[in-house]
C-alpha cells in the first residue's frame, strides 16, 4: 500500500527533501523512518489540567509501541479542556478542539494517530475529529485517579463534593473539616474517579471500539496503563497498514452497543449531547428518542457512584468494560469490529466475571431499567433528559409551583436568601442558562437545594434547566430542555408560580397554562442581544446545535454521506 505520508517524504522536486529534513532535525536517520507508517501523537497534556498531567509518560509508551511495531511517532499538543479550571466550560470548546484534531489531522503527513485523552470533553471533541477526517485512530486515557480518603471513608470525585459542600452551607461542617477535606480530596492525577463525564465517555469510547478492551478503567498510576499505551501505539501502526478506520468502527451496530452499556453503567448526562455528536459526524442515524427505547430495555447493571456505591478502580477490578459487556452480550451486536481488529465476540469469549458486587447481573440488577428518560411536552417539545438512576422516586410523578432563576448570576444570588419563596413543593427553573444564552451550555443545571430547606432536612426537590449538570450529581434534575430559554424556547414564558408537571412513567412535562395565555407570552419576547460581538464565542452562538442534535457546529455535522468525505490538502509548496 501506499502510504498517505509518501506523498510529503516521498515527494517531487525540493518537497522529499523538504519534508524529510524536518524528520532529520530530531536526529533521525532517513533509514530510520523511510517508507514507515508515520503515526501522530495528540496529546492534550497540559499543567492547566491536573486530569491529565500523567499523558507525558503515556506518550513516551505509545511512541515505544509504535517504533516496535515499525512505525514513525510525531507527538503534537493540542488544546486541553480542563473542567475544573476552564470557564464559563469545557463545553464552549469542544468543538474547537475537534476542529483542531481535525485539520491538523488533514494538513500534516499523518497516516494514522493516537489520541491521549483524559478530562470530559476531550474525548468526545478527539473522536468528534477523528471520525471527520476518518484516518486510523485509536484512543488512549489517562485513567481515574486514586481515591483520597476523609474521616476513614474513600472519597468520590464529584458526588462527594457535593454531599460535603451542603453540610458545610448548612453548618454541619467546620471551616477547619472543610479545609481537611479539600486537602484529602486533591488525590492526585486522573480523571474522576466515579461515574462522571470522564469516565463515562472513556467507557464509551470503549464500547463504540475506539480503545483497546479493558483499558478504559486503568487506574491512573496504575503500571498496566502504560503497557496500554504500549500496546495501543503498536495497535496504531497495525490499524494503518490494514487501512482500519472509525467510520468502519463506529458503526450504527457499534453505537447500539455503546447505548447498552452507558445505560447500564448510570452514566453522565452530558453523554447524550456527545454521542449524538459524535454520530452526526459519521451520519450514523441516531437519535434522542433512541436513548429512551434503549433504556427501557437496558438494567442498570453498575454499582458505581453517583447510581451506586463503589468507584472506578472498583470497577477495573472486576473486569472492567469487557466483563460488562459480558453481563450484556445477549443484548450486544458481537459481530462489530474493534481496533483489535477482531469482532467484539472474540474479545468477550475470554472474559470471566469477578465481583457481582460491582457488576450485578440482569437477573438482579442495581435497577430494573436503564438510567435515563428523555422527556417531552409543552415545556420540551424538543426533548428534555432526566437520570432516574439518582432521582427521588417520590418526585418521579410530581406538580408543583415554578421558582423562577433568570440567569446563573440571579440563581447565585438568590438560593440561599432566607426569604426565598421555597417549599418542597416547588419547581426551581433556570434559564438561559443553554449553549447560545452563555454561551456554551455549562454544568449550571445541578441547581443547589435552597439553605432554606436544607435546614429542614429537604435533600432533594425537582429542578429543570437549558443547562447540563456534572456527571458527579444526584438528584431530580431536568436538563437539556430544547429549544433553550436564549433563542424563544417555552422555558423563556415560565413564570413565577405557574404549574409545572413532571410525569415520569408518562414521559412527560408539561407547563400547565392555556394556549391564549401561551400566545400572549410568547408575542411579547423578545430575545437579549448578545454580548459576544467578535471572536470565537460569536461564531458559537451562532452556529451551535440544540442538544439533541449533539450541540455541533451545524457546518461540521454532514448534512448527507455526500459530505463526508475527507478532502485531502493539495500538497506543494506552502
Amino acid at each position: 500500500m501506499r502510504l498517505r505520508s509518501a506523498e510529503w517524504f516521498e515527494g517531487r522536486d525540493e518537497l522529499g527533501p523538504q519534508s524529510r529534513s524536518v524528520l532529520r532535525t530530531l536526529g533521525w536517520s532517513r533509514e530510520f523512518f523511510a517508507g514507515k507508517p508515520v503515526i501522530g501523537i495528540a496529546n492534550s497534556w497540559s499543567e492547566l489540567n491536573n486530569c491529565n498531567l500523567g499523558l507525558k509518560l503515556i506518550a513516551d509508551a505509545v511512541k515505544r509501541g509504535i517504533i516496535a511495531a515499525g512505525g514513525v511517532p510525531l507527538e503534537f499538543h493540542t488544546m486541553s479542556l480542563g473542567e475544573e479550571l476552564m470557564k464559563p466550560s469545557a463545553m464552549l470548546y469542544r468543538n474547537l478542539l475537534a476542529m483542531e484534531i481535525e485539520e491538523t489531522l488533514r494538513s500534516y503527513p499523518l497516516d494514522g494517530v493516537v489520541l491521549l485523552t483524559g478530562c470530559d470533553k476531550i474525548t468526545p471533541a478527539q473522536l468528534m475529529g477523528a471520525a471527520s477526517a476518518n484516518l486510523p485512530a485509536i484512543q488512549v486515557c489517562a485513567g481515574p485517579k486514586a481515591a483520597g480518603r476523609w474521616k476513614g471513608q474513600e472519597l468520590g470525585s464529584g458526588t462527594d463534593l457535593w454531599q460535603y459542600l451542603d453540610a458545610y452551607r448548612t453548618g454541619k461542617l467546620s471551616e477547619k473539616e472543610w479545609q481537611e477535606f479539600e486537602e484529602d480530596y486533591s488525590s492526585g492525577v486522573g480523571t474522576c474517579n466515579t461515574m462522571g463525564t470522564a469516565s463515562t465517555m472513556t467507557v464509551l469510547s470503549e464500547a463504540l471500539g475506539m480503545m483497546l478492551p479493558g483499558t478504559a478503567t486503568i487506574p491512573a498510576t496504575n503500571a498496566q496503563r502504560l503497557s496500554a499505551a504500549e500496546l495501543s501505539g503498536r495497535r496504531a501502526v497495525e490499524l494503518v497498514l490494514r487501512d482500519l478506520r472509525p467510520a468502519q468502527i463506529m458503526t450504527r451496530n457499534a453505537f447500539e452497543n455503546a447505548l447498552r452499556i452507558y445505560l447500564a453503567s448510570g452514566g453522565s448526562t452530558n453523554a447524550v449531547i456527545h454521542l449524538l455528536a459524535i454520530a452526526g459526524r459519521l451520519c450514523v442515524p441516531l437519535t434522542l428518542d433512541d436513548f429512551d427505547v434503549f433504556s427501557q430495555s437496558t438494567p442498570t447493571l453498575l454499582n458505581l457512584q453517583p447510581s451506586g456505591t463503589r468507584l472506578m478502580h472498583d470497577f477495573h477490578a472486576a473486569g472492567g468494560v469487557p466483563a460488562l459487556m459480558k453481563v450484556l452480550q445477549e443484548q450486544l451486536h458481537l459481530e462489530c469490529i474493534t481496533v483489535t481488529g477482531q469482532p467484539l465476540k472474540a474479545t468477550l469469549e475470554t472474559i470471566s466475571l469477578r465481583d457481582h458486587d460491582v457488576i450485578h447481573s440482569v437477573q438482579e440488577p442495581l435497577y430494573p431499567l436503564g438510567s435515563l428518560a428523555v422527556l417531552r411536552g409543552n415545556l420540551a417539545p424538543r426533548g428534555a433528559i432526566l437520570r432516574v438512576s439518582t432521582a427521588s422516586p417520590q418526585l418521579y410523578n410530581h406538580c408543583g409551583p415554578a421558582l423562577v432563576f433568570h440567569s446563573y448570576s440571579d440563581l447565585i444570588e438568590r438560593i440561599d436568601d432566607p426569604e426565598l419563596p421555597v417549599t418542597a413543593e416547588s419547581v426551581l427553573v433556570l434559564r438561559n442558562a443553554g449553549a447560545v444564552g452563555v454561551p456554551g451550555l455549562p454544568e449550571w443545571g445541578s441547581i443547589p437545594i435552597p439553605k432554606k430547606l436544607l435546614m429542614q432536612g429537604i435533600k432533594d426537590i425537582v429542578r429543570i434547566s437549558d443547562s447540563r449538570m456534572s456527571g458527579t450529581s444526584s438528584g431530580t434534575i431536568i436538563l437539556h430542555i430544547s429549544p433553550e430559554a436564549s433563542i424563544g424556547g417555552p422555558l423563556a414564558f415560565v413564570q413565577d408560580g405557574d404549574l409545572i408537571e413532571l410525569n415520569v412513567e408518562a414521559r412527560t412535562l408539561s407547563l400547565l397554562i392555556t394556549e391564549e395565555e401561551w400566545a400572549q407570552r410568547r408575542a411579547s419576547w423578545s430575545p437579549a442581544l448578545p454580548e459576544h460581538r467578535r471572536g470565537y464565542p460569536r461564531l458559537y452562538a451562532e452556529h451551535v446545535l440544540q442538544p439533541d442534535e449533539g450541540c455541533d457546529f451545524d457546518f461540521l455535522k454532514p448534512a448527507s454521506e455526500e459530505d463526508l468525505p475527507f478532502i485531502l490538502p493539495i500538497v506543494g509548496r506552502s
